[in-house]
């Protein structure tokens, strides 16, 4: 359990409540606090760092507003929401954050009952805040929805579907946190002089008290009231310009700087008292309190857990190098990332070709149909992606992409359990996506070499879908060892064994990706008990009739198709059902492991493996089961 002598006022909070009865002028004090314990524990845990520095007083102003759990509080994609955590009950078990059994990195109604909506990925708030704000209404509540959502997350199309059915009746504000690129065309000196002007207090209390009085005038009262208001929206247009969400008819107040907590405090207060949707725009600072991550917000954006900095180039910046020198030969090649050129290792593809880079922002289903316009340009686009997200795309991959056999490649970074940001970020959809598109081909590299090699093959490719998949971090040690030697020189991606020879073989493990790790594991255990064994690591999966075909003679003794990913409609299904076809199965018993649980969370002190069930041990037990069979 976290103990907090350090941050004494922290310490004393244990619920909105406590916050409360804080005095306001120990706000600043708080705020400090907070964000001293906030750049302690995420640099030992890892986790998402300068976006929660940026909201610590926006987060203590809402929550001194509003009455959480009552009210109802949607951080959008979660990721900025560790000041809500520590504030609603969690600070206790914070020092768990990110780690098995312990606190998620994202918002997670499973969690608590302050965590109204889960998230983990972009652009959702505004749907989930309008249908739990219509059911509070239909219900008859004074309950208030307050979603919070950052102007990148804007970029994304379902925000707009969002604002699109906002119904000003709604007990709704959304509050809109700029903290990087504007999304206000309000410039020069009068329009801040108005912006401070329309939120100031005094203004504030001015305009309601006038409201006030001129609906209290009989007869002509209302009639001066919408006169002078209907004055005041030309005037402000000729001036200051209406925004986006004044034209789709949604009240606005803003910008306001969102590093007064007392100021924002009062600015939601009067926000509830108009009672009607809202919109609320907020300008904050990515980092703000610690200077490393005011001067580079990117990089401490996401860090690492202290003790698990990756050791030698990772996979993601292999990729971005790779694609950088392909490019350079080929001026055809395009990058695509939905606003993830730091995490898809795409930064130095920007700054060495920025003319063949596209940043398309939080849409990922835009950024494979605009690829798949490139393609039917003549140019061949690549769209690197996390696995999870790509989930987002997936009636593009297939109608706009694949239907038209238009050359798209796309590279998947994170594939795999994710065994830090958990099952919003698990990347084990993605095989059973892309194996039900036909004439897909699927790379599954596990050295950097391979995944240069998987790159050159894909682009060589004249139609259709090409994905490369690969996990987070570098390639392991061991892996390379064992399958490639010391020199990965082989230009045709294909199967490599390790083991017992086939006609030798009692078990035969059938992998691909990093999980060929525990593959290796298990059949040295095995072979240590007698029991002759063979891994055959899978460099591509698809076309699996391919797959099959070269699979076939290197076969010996009963099989165990071993993924990490989704185990339905995955990898094992429909190699097993390949090799059937080409009769390879004929008298070998099988066994297919996946994960069977898309959303699973590991219990303390359990790998992702092991809470998956296809950890060593598991796949020791298999065959040892297998064995037993064949005796019976």
């Amino acid at each position: 359990m976290e103990q907090f002598d350090k941050w004494p006022l922290l310490g004393s909070i244990s619920s909105p409540a406590d916050l409360k009865a804080l005095p306001a002028d120990k706000m600043g004090q708080l705020a400090s606090e907070i964000r001293d314990y906030l750049v302690f524990r995420v640099s030992e845990n890892g986790g998402h760092l300068a976006s929660n520095l940026g909201v610590v007083e926006l987060t203590l102003a809402i929550h001194r507003a509003f009455d959480s759990p009552k009210d109802h509080i949607i951080f959008d994609v979660g990721h900025q929401s560790y000041v809500h955590k520590l504030l609603t009950g969690r600070k206790e078990a914070f020092d768990t954050l990110r780690q098995a059994g312990g606190i998620s990195g994202f918002t997670k109604r499973a969690e608590s009952p302050h965590d109204a909506f889960g998230a983990g990925h972009s652009s959702t708030s505004i749907s989930a805040a309008i249908g739990m704000a219509e059911a509070e209404y239909r219900k008859g509540s004074d309950a208030w929805t307050v979603a919070v959502i950052g102007d990148g997350a804007l970029s994304g199309g379902l925000a707009y579907e969002g604002l699109n059915n906002c119904a000003r009746h709604l007990r709704l504000i959304v509050i809109v946190n700029e903290n990087e690129m504007s999304i206000s065309p309000n410039t020069g000196r009068l329009a801040r002089h108005l912006s401070k002007l329309r939120v100031s207090h005094n203004y504030l209390k001015t305009k309601e008290f006038t409201a006030s009085a001129l609906r209290h005038i009989p007869l002509l009262g209302r009639p001066i009231y919408k006169l002078l208001r209907f004055i005041k929206r030309r005037i402000k247009h000729v001036f200051y310009k209406e925004n986006l969400f004044e034209h789709m008819d949604i009240r606005y107040r803003g910008p306001v700087e969102g590093g007064d907590a007392a100021g924002l405090e009062a600015l939601l207060r009067h926000a509830k008292r108009l009672g009607t949707s809202v919109i609320l725009h907020v300008k904050t600072k990515k980092g703000q309190g610690y200077a490393p991550a005011e001067q580079d917000p990117n990089t401490y954006h996401s860090l690492s857990p202290r003790k698990k900095v990756p050791n030698g180039a990772t996979f993601s910046e292999t990729f971005g190098e790779e694609l950088t020198r392909l490019a350079e030969q080929d001026e055809r090649i395009c990058a695509i990332t939905a606003a993830m050129s730091c995490g898809t290792g795409l930064e130095a593809f920007h700054a060495a070709r920025p003319k063949q880079f596209y940043d398309v922002g939080i849409a990922e289903g835009h950024a494979v149909t605009f690829a798949a316009g490139l393609a039917a340009g003549g140019l061949r686009p690549v769209v690197a992606v996390y696995s999870t997200f790509l989930q987002r795309a997936y009636d593009n991959l297939l109608h706009d992409a694949a239907l038209q056999d238009l050359p798209t490649v796309l590279c998947i970074d994170r594939a795999g359990l994710n065994p830090g940001d958990g099952p919003t970020h698990h990347g084990i959809f993605d095989v059973a996506i892309l194996s039900e598109i036909p004439d897909a081909h699927i790379y599954t590299p596990v050295t950097r070499s391979g995944l240069c090699r998987s790159l050159q093959t894909a682009l060589a490719l004249e139609k259709g879908i090409s994905a490369i998949r690969y996990p987070n971090g570098t390639e392991d040690p061991d892996t390379v060892a064992a399958f490639y030697g010391t020199k990965d020189d082989r230009q045709e991606l294909g199967v490599r064994a390790w083991g017992d020879a086939a006609d030798k073989a009692r078990i035969t493990v059938v992998t691909h990706g990093r999980i060929v790790a525990e593959a290796l594991q298990a059949a040295r255990q095995l072979r240590d008990e007698g029991v002759p064994t063979r891994v055959l690591l899978c460099e591509y999966i698809a076309p699996y009739g391919n797959l099959a075909s070269e699979l076939a003679p290197m076969l010996g003794g009963d099989l165990i198709l071993l993924e990490e990913e989704l185990r339905q409609g995955g990898f094992g299904m429909n190699l097993a059902d390949a090799l059937e076809r080409c009769g390879a199965l004929a008298g070998r018993k099988r066994v297919i492991m996946g994960t069977e649980n898309g959303f699973l969370a590991p219990s303390a002190g359990q790998t992702v493996f092991a809470a998956a069930g296809i950890d060593a041990a598991s796949v020791v037990q298999a065959a040892q089961n297998l064995i037993k069979k064949e005796g019976q």
